[in-house]
C-alpha cells in the first residue's frame, strides 16, 4: 500500500513556523502594515510579533499541511 504524499501549502508554511523544541509558533504578518493611524497602541502592539499555539488539533492539522 502507497503513502499518500501532500503537496506543501505554502501560505501556510510561511505564516507558521516549528520550533525545535516542537512547538508551533504563528508570525502575525496581517493587518499591521498599513492605516495604522486608524488603530490604537495596545491593537498594533498586540498583533506584532509571535504567538505560540496552544490547541493539539490545531497544531495536528496545520503540520500537515505544512508537509513537515
Amino acid at each position: 500500500m502507497m503513502k499518500i504524499k501532500f503537496k506543501t501549502h505554502k501560505a501556510t508554511s510561511k505564516r507558521f513556523k516549528k520550533t525545535a523544541s516542537g512547538k508551533l509558533m504563528h508570525y502575525s504578518q496581517g493587518d499591521n502594515s498599513h492605516l495604522k493611524t486608524n488603530k490604537n497602541r495596545s491593537e498594533k502592539a498586540r498583533k506584532k510579533g509571535a504567538h505560540a499555539l496552544a490547541c493539539k488539533g490545531d497544531i495536528k492539522n496545520i503540520t500537515k499541511i505544512m508537509g513537515k
